[in-house]
């Protein structure tokens, strides 16, 4: 495999026989019973609404204080309430401003959308204010992701109620990318909010369906909502309905599932935590999601070679903006855990 060919998409959908994957971005849990409880007497098939099943929406709405309804898109995932969002707030040649180390999809996204990505430096994984401060007036909008896709750090609600502030002052559209809210193991999760802030999730995450496609945004924006709306109608139309029932059924379970899961993604942060500080990796603790980000020289070959010898599936993170660093989701049981760490720590011992 030659170190130009490992792009995102050449890990994803692979299975085999003693491999051991630590690159996936979805959650091995099951999804809870309920969200298959409507398959039996499901029955529709015709076009939905474009902004999403009324059932959901309003489901959304009840869980999130000062919000209705017709504040939220149900959307294809995350991925696409991003793009959507990108689309409608920017326009060619506009900066939006991202943290460094950031999911792999931000930049290509806002670069396909004519845009420029805007980068703010972090500190072991934590935004430096002064140079969102100093950057923040280049920008014409800014996008948060905590907890963070690759690192698994969440930002200081200090910090997130300085960006709050600063961008409502300066009338800049705020993106949340929460799609990880629900997976935090030290603090309540704080919620970006204001006039300017655009909020985006998934089903995806806390609830194990990532192949069900069902994202959402919302924001008190109401013209950036119907901008969204009206783009979607010709991109995509409505968000498959099936997967939005399912999600419906999704929002009705007890809290107690959530944080019996949180329980076990904590548990196995712990595991893998300590298993590369044992061999002797730097990295940070993750805060919430289910990732660890260790350094590691040259890791486009690392991601290569652990894969060809070992068997062990890994991002580089050159994707993330982080030369030199390894993407590991922890998202597989703990006996796997332990065995992908021998196996890393064979090859590090012959290798390094």
């Amino acid at each position: 495999m030659d170190e130009k060919e490992i792009i995102p998409s050449t890990f994803i959908g692979i299975q085999g026989k003693d491999i051991i994957s630590f690159g996936s971005g979805q959650p091995d849990l099951p999804p809870p019973s309920e969200v298959f409880s409507c398959l039996p007497t499901y029955n529709s098939f015709k076009y939905g609404p474009i902004a999403g099943q009324d059932n959901l929406r309003q489901a959304l709405a009840e869980q999130n204080k000062g919000f209705d309804k017709d504040n939220f898109v149900i959307t294809n995932g995350a991925s696409e309430a991003l793009d959507l969002t990108l689309r409608v707030i920017g326009k060619p040649g506009d900066k939006i401003l991202i943290h460094e180390p950031y999911y792999y999809s931000y930049k290509p996204l806002i670069e396909l959308n004519h845009l420029k990505p805007l980068i703010v430096k972090t500190n072991e994984g934590k935004i430096d204010v002064q140079d969102f401060e100093e950057k923040v007036h280049d920008a014409s909008a800014v996008l948060i992701n905590s907890p963070c896709n690759p690192t698994g750090r969440i930002q200081d609600i200090d910090t997130l109620k300085i960006i709050e502030k600063t961008t409502q002052d300066l009338k800049l559209p705020l993106i949340s990318d929460e799609v990880y809210k629900d997976l935090i193991y030290e603090r309540e999760n704080y919620a970006l909010s204001g006039p300017q802030v655009i909020t985006v999730n998934s089903f995806s995450k806390t609830f194990s369906m990532c192949g069900f496609r069902v994202g959402y945004l919302f924001s008190n924006d109401l013209s950036i909502v119907e901008k969204v709306i009206g783009l979607k109608s010709h991109a995509s139309m409505n968000t498959n309905i099936l997967s939005q029932e399912m999600a419906f059924h999704a929002t009705t379970i007890p809290r107690k599932i959530i944080e019996d899961q949180v329980a076990i993604w904590k548990k196995r942060r712990d595991v893998i935590y300590k298993g590369m500080l044992d061999l002797g990796l730097e990295l940070w603790k993750p805060e919430g999601a289910f990732y660890v980000f260790p350094a590691i020289k040259n890791s486009m070959k690392f991601v290569r070679d652990i894969f060809e010898e070992y068997k062990v599936i890994t991002y580089p993170g050159d994707w993330f903006g982080a030369p030199n660093r390894v993407r590991f989701s922890y998202a597989l049981d703990i006996e796997k855990i332990e065995e992908g760490l021998e196996r890393v720590g064979k090859y590090l011992k012959e290798n390094v």
